[in-house]
């Protein structure tokens, strides 16, 4: 019997925001963009589209270039941090042509001006991408230097009013140590806001932690090299690590 149309079909989720950092679309590349991942992860969204839900993908810029990484080595901090955005949009352009090979309509939206690439970013018009069906992917961070991709995550989920944020990793969920360097660390299934900033915790930083804890989004981490991870959140499996108030 088919189960289309049943009621553990219906996604639990119908507006999520997809954290993706810049480092999950190089594979084993070590720098770049693997095309094949980068397919992989269109595909992954092209699947939870179909259920009909509605997407805005926030991607950073750290397999191109790292701002922290530049400016502990001597460089302006806002020089270094608006290079790390002008990388976010690069990501941003590559996933919307992957996702468009797909037949997956999208829009890029860009915090830096730059009209013949990408839309500039417009709240109420990225509300209504989203209402038409259009994943919407948010480039180049905040706009603003001193601030990461995770927080400005925080921030587009807050404005378009997501359910909850989906922030992929290369690791299972939050550990209560590095699980590379530590092996025996534990995966802790659901963590509170507050946890994440008191034990430092490493997965958000505390700018994003705040953003969202006032309006008690909930932030789910998880391993984007599983596939179909994606879906089962949306689904409403348990998958990595929650983090909630």
């Amino acid at each position: 019997m088919s189960s289309r149309g049943c009621g553990a079909c219906i996604p639990r989720f119908k507006r999520i925001l997809l954290k993706l950092s810049g480092e999950a679309l190089m594979g084993e590349e070590g720098f770049g963009i693997q095309p094949r991942v980068m397919q992989e992860v269109a595909q992954e969204i092209k699947e939870v589209v179909d259920l009909g839900v509605q997407v805005g993908v926030v991607i950073g810029g750290g397999n191109i270039f790292r701002g922290l990484t530049a400016a502990s080595q001597g460089m302006d901090r806002a020089a270094a941090d608006y290079m790390g955005m002008l990388a976010t949009v690069i990501n941003g352009l590559a996933l919307q042509e992957s996702l468009e090979r797909l037949g997956v309509p999208t829009r890029v939206l860009s915090a830096i001006e730059m009209r013949q690439i990408a839309e500039p970013y417009i709240r109420r018009r990225a509300t209504r991408h989203l209402e038409k069906g259009r994943v919407v992917i948010f480039a180049a961070g905040t706009g603003n230097p001193f601030f990461t991709t995770d927080t400005a995550a925080s921030l587009r989920a807050r404005e378009i009013g997501a359910q909850v944020i989906l922030k992929a990793t290369k690791v299972d969920g939050v550990f209560d140590k590095d699980p590379v360097a530590h092996p025996e660390a534990e995966k802790l299934d659901e963590v509170r806001y507050m946890e994440v900033l008191e034990r430092d915790l490493k997965v958000l930083d505390a700018t994003a932690v705040s953003l969202v804890k006032d309006t008690q989004i909930p932030i789910v981490i998880f391993n984007l090299r599983t596939r179909g991870n994606i879906r089962r959140v949306v689904m409403g499996e348990k998958v990595g690590t929650l983090i909630r108030g």
